[in-house]
């Protein structure tokens, strides 16, 4: 896939930016610790005739961290970014992290918004300051070390690959390695290399803790464009009662549980339906 990676720079701020293909546009708000080079999904988007423009959000990339003082704040610049691409309309994506993102920007600039599509995200709040979790990600993801992490994870999967995915399967799916054998390509070994080597997290993550507690269910229920609400059945990350209450509080909305392997949804061996069931709902939403 041919990739244009650009800046954008407003007020002070700077939201770096890349398009890939042609066709109706998709504006992407990409998961935890990714950035405008995120690519699952993408290629059968790009086959597709779509044109795909993924913002690295507030603390990514080299986007500005100041820009995520809020969502406010957050989507004011991402829908200056759709302005400045002259684009007056675009379907929304939103993943994982990029949950919230993606539920404030459909529900307050509707006029930009012809679809949204929710694939595997955060929809309400998730990991609170108490939990476990989030003490632990805050100090391995901090802005100070993030770098390292990512580089010895990085070096070690590309040393042992097949035992980083293993270690790090438990985290995306509530299945075990055994029952999921037979939902696991092969490829999704290498799969997971690659986004180990293009993830980082920045000040970015820092932010979505803090964001991802914000959005509430009157944030849903302001969203009037078709929704597609996709999750697996067996994601061990993101958990069930986040698609349930997307579907609950936003009207036009349509719930697609996936029997993929766990919270990444365009690997494994029933990967095509994802494609398949995102394809569908895009065409029979077409902005044109």
């Amino acid at each position: 896939m041919e990739r244009k990676c650009e800046t954008y720079d407003a007020d002070g701020a700077t939201i770096e930016y890349s398009i890939i293909g042609e066709g109706e546009p998709i504006l992407v708000f990409h998961g935890g610790h990714s950035n405008c080079k995120e690519e699952f999904g993408y290629k059968t988007l790009v086959k597709n005739a779509f044109s795909i423009i993924t913002p690295s959000r507030a603390g990514y990339g080299i986007t500005s961290k100041e820009i995520g003082k809020s969502l406010s704040v957050a989507c004011e610049y991402y829908a200056k970014l759709l302005t400045h691409l002259n684009l007056e309309k675009v379907h929304l994506l939103a993943i994982s992290a990029g949950g919230p993102s993606g539920i404030y920007f459909a529900a307050n600039y509707p006029e930009k918004v012809r679809s949204l599509t929710l694939q595997s995200a955060v929809t309400k709040g998730w990991l609170a300051p108490q939990d476990k979790e989030y003490k632990v990600a805050k100090l391995v993801f901090h802005p100070n070390t993030e770098k390292l992490t990512w580089r010895f994870l990085a070096s070690f999967n590309r040393v042992f690959p097949r035992f980083i995915f293993k270690q790090m399967f438990s985290q995306f799916s509530n299945l075990t390695y055994r029952e999921a054998r037979e939902k696991i390509n092969k490829e999704d070994i290498d799969e997971i290399r690659k986004m180990n080597n293009r993830q980082r997290s920045k000040y970015g993550f820092f932010i979505d803790l803090e964001q991802m507690n914000t959005i509430v269910s009157k944030d849903l229920q302001a969203i009037t464009c078709p929704t597609l609400i996709m999750h697996s059945k067996h994601d061990g990350l993101i958990p069930l009662e986040h698609p349930y209450f997307a579907y609950e509080n936003i009207s036009n909305s349509e719930l697609c549980l996936l029997d993929t392997w766990g919270h990444l949804i365009w690997l494994g061996t029933s990967s095509n339906e994802t494609d398949d069931k995102f394809i569908s709902f895009l065409t029979s939403h077409s902005i044109s």
